[in-house]
This record gives structure tokens, C-alpha cells and sequence, in this order.
């Protein structure tokens, strides 16, 4: 049974060989991180260590979305599965737990729906037309969901559009902060709101403040954007996640290799404020992309033309 990395592996370090062969992972890991290229027996080495681990917990571990040490969660799954990503972005396994153990993230819509219809219509009217404003709020109806989005959009419009950079690490933190502790019954409404005209779709186009979270003075080449993302615990494993549940299968009625778009479209919030941000690319349509291009790819158009594919043309997204 999988179980919280950071448990499994305070349990492994209290065993001598299991100790040993993490620390050999660990040195594995840390090359990989500043891209030292490993000789032929020291690849061997690494990938016996793993091996080694047989069936500790430590091998099957898993984090969990909203988890108060996340990032050390997931520096010690990536060092247990550091071949993973040996020379190729196709991640193989996500390393959160499956969405349907975390049940008790979940909140009950119906309280919120009970006070929309009450007291607050007035607070509503006018906006029966634009299911993004509604959402917004019923957003201002929760401290938190209003607390946390006012957080972010005053981090993320600060410089943004003038002279002044913004801060688009602080602004992504926020972002992660907003879409991992508020219950996605406000989120979800918030970032899927339905549009019927460019009036709303321009305002779920604006939801993550994209001028800081989203826009570059230029496109960067996506294959630099996936390093980017590489190089960061926390974007590695929102990738892998959105890359095993947003899997698009040709052969399947739905495109979609899972049938299960409610874990995809919680994958998909997950890259939200990581380095590959997505977001919609007009007002009028619900496609979406990241912000980069493939030009100038060389002989790894291929690969970059994929990354982008994962995001334009995912029939399951």
C-alpha cells in the first residue's frame, strides 16, 4: 500500500541498509539536478539502488496535493525515482496520491448554494448572464476563497503591464496557494466558468492574472520552458500528474485514456503557478496553451511540437 513519502522515510533512514542505499539515491539525484552526466557505471550504481529498495514503503510512496510539507514530500519521491526522468519529459507516474483518497478536501456546495439564494440575491442580480462573475461571488461569500484570491491578484497585478516586472515567483506562489487550499467547489467554478459571450470569457481569461503568471515580453521556446520545469520539485511532479491523467488515447469514445475528467481538470489547475502555466488563449473560445513557441527548435522540433500538443490538441483536456 502507498504511503506518505515523509513517513516512509524517516522509517528507512532508522535502517542501515535501507539508510545507505537512499544516500546512494540521493547523490544520483543531486547530479541530475545540475545535470552531470553520469559514466556508465555510476548510471548502474543508481539504477541497482533503486532496485534495491525491493518492496519498501519508501518505493511506492506517494504525496499529497495539499500536504504541509509537499516540496519535501516530493524531493524524496523524485530521488527514489530518479531514472524517471532519464534524458525524455514523458514522466511515466504521478507522485500524488489518486484523487479519489482524498475525499476529505471536499466541501459541501449546497451551504454555499443555500446562502446565494437567500439574502444575497440582491448581492447577485445582473449577473445571471456571467457565470464567471457569480462565480467570483460566490468565491467573496467564503473568508478563505476571498482572502486567498485577493492575496494573489494584488501579488500578480503589482508592476504588471507597467515598467515595473512583477514578481512572477510570488505571483505563482500565490496562485498555488489560492488553487491547493481553497476547496475546488469555488475553484473549479472559477477557472471552468461556461461563456457565452467575450464580456465573461475575457474575465476567465484574466482569472490567474496572466500578464504576470502567464505573458513574457516574448514566447520562450517550450523546450526552455520544460527545463524550467524540470528543475523545480513541485512543477516536475504537477507535470507528471497532469501528463498520467490527462493521457489522450485516439481509440477511446472520449479521448481520454482514464475517462476521468474530473482528475484532469485537477491536473490541469495543478500546473497553474509553476513555471509551465497554462491558461485560455482568446476571450471567445475554451482552448488553452502554454506560453511559448517552437520556433527555432532544431533537430528537437519534435519534441518541442509534443509539448505544446499536450495543452492545444489534448482531446481529453
Amino acid at each position: 500500500p502507498s504511503s506518505d513519502c515523509v513517513v516512509a522515510e524517516q522509517l528507512c533512514l532508522s535502517d542501515s541498509t535501507c539508510n545507505a542505499t537512499y544516500r546512494t539515491l540521493e547523490n544520483c539525484a543531486l547530479a541530475k539536478t545540475h545535470l552531470l552526466s553520469l559514466d556508465h557505471n555510476s548510471r548502474v550504481r543508481c539504477l541497482n539502488a533503486e532496485l534495491d529498495l525491493g518492496n519498501s514503503s519508501l518505493l511506492h510512496c506517494k504525496c499529497h496535493r495539499r500536504m504541509k510539507r509537499q516540496e519535501h514530500c516530493l524531493r524524496i519521491f523524485w530521488t527514489v525515482h530518479s531514472s524517471m526522468t532519464d534524458g525524455y519529459f514523458n514522466l511515466e507516474t504521478s507522485p500524488y496520491e489518486n484523487p479519489a483518497n482524498e475525499e476529505h478536501w471536499k466541501t459541501d456546495y449546497n451551504k454555499l448554494a443555500a446562502l446565494v439564494s437567500g439574502k444575497n440575491c440582491s448581492q447577485l442580480a445582473g449577473d445571471a448572464t456571467n457565470p464567471c462573475l457569480r462565480a467570483t461571488h460566490v468565491c467573496n461569500l467564503s473568508k478563505k476563497c476571498f482572502r486567498l484570491r485577493t492575496d494573489y491578484a494584488s501579488i500578480c497585478t503589482k508592476g504588471a503591464g507597467s515598467e515595473d516586472v512583477c514578481d512572477r515567483r510570488k505571483c505563482h506562489r500565490g496562485l498555488r496557494n489560492f488553487f491547493e487550499k481553497v476547496p475546488e467547489d469555488f475553484t473549479k467554478r472559477i477557472l471552468f466558468c461556461p461563456c457565452q459571450d467575450e464580456f465573461c470569457g475575457e474575465r476567465r481569461r484574466k482569472t490567474i492574472v496572466p500578464d504576470c503568471s502567464f505573458q513574457y515580453n516574448t514566447k520562450p521556446n517550450c523546450l526552455w520552458l520544460l527545463d524550467s520545469c524540470l528543475e523545480d520539485h513541485i512543477c516536475k511532479s504537477r507535470l507528471a500528474d497532469f501528463q498520467q491523467n490527462c493521457q489522450p488515447v485516439d481509440m477511446s469514445p472520449d479521448g481520454c485514456s482514464l475517462h476521468n475528467h474530473a482528475a484532469c481538470l485537477q491536473a490541469y489547475m495543478g500546473m497553474i503557478g509553476t513555471p509551465m502555466t497554462p491558461n485560455y488563449v482568446s476571450n471567445s473560445s475554451v482552448e488553452v496553451s502554454l506560453w511559448c513557441t517552437c520556433e527555432n527548435s532544431g533537430n528537437q522540433k519534435e519534441k518541442c511540437d509534443q509539448i505544446l500538443g499536450m495543452f492545444e490538441s489534448n482531446k481529453c483536456l
